[in-house]
């Protein structure tokens, strides 16, 4: 993760915020790579369909958008325009997800860390410039202790959100929204500029859908496939095992008996 964190910050100090965060999707892509080829797991025709999608949509985007400009130092009333609605959109989703079925607060603990994961970015990216140019001069900026709040939330949120619920509802929001956000930040921020003007905005839009829909694919089979081995491999399934092996009266480990339901 801090190796991971590390390029993140060398690709936003040489790239755009509107480049390096919608590039961060093909980690889906990956993982259909990893556990098909390494793990040796099936993959099925609606994860190669997704994964597909979701690269196709990304390099359509990429493409017809054609990122520029990006090169904006932010001043501070930018960066109030910009921070408050963030910051207003985290606690309004922390909000919500207080409340509700399970799907529901994963995917608002999932929004609010998304939120902050583009921020975080944002940060990242002042604070490398600082870096490039003298590393002491990043403690006199009040960027670097930003980032270090932001980056601290984001992974609170992001655990709330796989604890609170579904991970398809959970890490759908993550990926859909990082990106949207990050796009609307480094306008906002940096100035990047994308081709919006005749028929490049609507195949933009088109490219971002076909990205989500890729996305939202892989993370309902990941899903899914999850419950699945829970039911092959959970307690109950431990216990009647025992129960096909052993003559009663048995002998059920506190480990097993510690995960049933009570009753």
């Amino acid at each position: 993760m801090i190796a991971s964190f590390l390029m993140q910050a060398v690709a936003l100090h040489l790239g755009r915020l509107s480049e390096v965060q919608p590039i961060l999707t093909t980690e889906l892509l990956f993982l259909v790579l990893i556990l098909g080829v390494w793990f040796r797991f099936h993959v099925g025709w609606r994860k190669w369909s997704g994964a597909l999608a979701a690269a196709g949509g990304l390099a359509g985007f990429l493409v017809f958008a054609s990122p520029s400009g990006g090169g904006q130092t932010p001043s501070t009333i930018s960066w109030l325009e910009v921070g408050l609605p963030c910051a207003g959109v985290v606690v309004l989703a922390v909000v919500l997800a207080l409340r509700g079925p399970r799907w529901w607060r994963a995917a608002m603990f999932g929004s609010a860390a998304a939120v902050s994961f583009a921020f975080t970015a944002a940060l990242t990216k002042v604070v490398t410039d600082y870096i490039s140019k003298d590393w002491v001069s990043m403690f006199g900026h009040w960027q670097t202790y930003g980032l270090a709040v932001t980056g601290c939330s984001r992974w609170f949120l992001t655990q709330n959100a796989y604890h609170a619920g579904p991970i398809a509802a959970s890490q759908s929001t993550l990926v859909l929204i990082d990106p949207l956000a990050s796009i609307l930040i480094g306008i906002g921020l940096f100035g990047d500029n994308l081709r919006t003007g005749g028929a490049w905005g609507p195949l933009e839009a088109i490219s971002l859908l076909v990205l989500f829909s890729g996305a939202v694919t892989l993370c309902q089979v990941a899903h899914g496939e999850r419950v699945k081995g829970e039911e092959r491999g959970g307690p109950r399934a431990a216990l009647a095992a025992v129960r096909a092996r052993s003559d009663w009266p048995i002998t059920i480990s506190p480990e097993v008996m510690g995960q049933l339901p009570n009753g």
